[in-house]
């Protein structure tokens, strides 16, 4: 894995060292009207400050990525805690292009402008752990980990505009309110919380465009309950495309972290 500075072409880079070698939805139109009684672009940005006030939750992700004739799909499963800002994940890689190799799961801890994962592979003992610092990630931990941290994807939504309110649809059994807009990064930068501030900030410098459409699900508390950023970046003349959806549930569910010692944590070099 090579974590650098530059375009976010470095970040399919990264991305892409997870996976090791890989070969080859729709929702209704916007409606014209807005949420009965409310501002749905104010409904939206308000997303990360909601999710503070539950305190944490349990979470899903989901995050497709397709280049060319590629398409692969990393998922994870965890707990995020909103008000530290740390949570951990077990990320599953898919089988590799012969459709045989198993990858043992990455756990991955997330914090205030780090990502921790250990069974990294790529050469780091299985004991030990990877550190990457997410504010100079050129994508700012939003692709990089196979999994867009939780409070950066509800941080980004405070960029939000041209949101449209495109009514109300069941959830996991949860009535939701489905809004779909753009998300401006390098706004978001500047009104996110100091802990992800600069890990935005990086992105809004690492991507061609700032503009990141989006799909949220906000429930009748204003939590969000669901998210679907669409990024897209151009690497060694691709255009690599990346959905990442991040589902939360179990509010208030216990959320322990612990971030590893500085002896547990791999300072070698890493392969690509």
């Amino acid at each position: 894995m090579v974590v650098r500075n530059g375009h976010a072409g470095g970040a399919w880079a990264v991305a892409a060292a997870l996976l090791g070698t890989v070969a080859a939805g729709g929702c209704a139109a916007p409606r014209d009207d807005a949420e009965p009684g409310g501002d749905p672009a104010r409904a939206v940005r308000g997303a990360a400050e909601a999710l503070a006030r539950a305190g944490s939750s349990r979470t899903s992700t989901s995050m497709e990525m397709a280049s060319g004739g590629t398409r692969v799909t990393i998922r994870g499963e965890g707990g995020y805690d909103f008000r530290r800002r740390t949570g951990t994940l077990q990320v599953i890689l898919p089988k590799d292009a012969a459709g045989e190799s198993e990858h043992r799961p990455i756990t991955e801890l997330l914090a205030p402008g780090a990502l921790y994962m250990k069974n990294r592979g790529a050469g780091v003992p299985a004991d030990k752990w990877v550190r990457v610092d997410t504010t100079t990630l050129d994508d700012g931990n939003l692709v990089t980990g196979g999994a867009t941290d939780p409070a950066a994807a509800a941080e980004l939504l405070r960029g939000a505009r041209t949101v449209a309110y495109l009514g109300e649809v069941d959830l996991a059994g949860v009535k939701v309110r489905h809004y779909r807009g753009v998300a401006d990064i390098a706004v978001a930068a500047r009104h996110a919380s100091p802990q992800v501030r600069g890990a935005l900030a990086a992105a809004a410098k690492g991507f061609t465009t700032d503009a990141v459409p989006f799909d949220a699900y906000l429930d009748g508390e204003g939590l969000l309950r669901k998210v679907r950023h669409q990024f897209s970046f151009s690497n060694q003349g691709r255009t690599v495309a990346v959905a990442s959806t991040t589902l939360l549930y179990g509010f208030g569910a216990r959320v322990t972290v612990t971030l590893p010692d500085h002896e547990d944590i791999y300072a070698g070099k890493i392969k690509v």
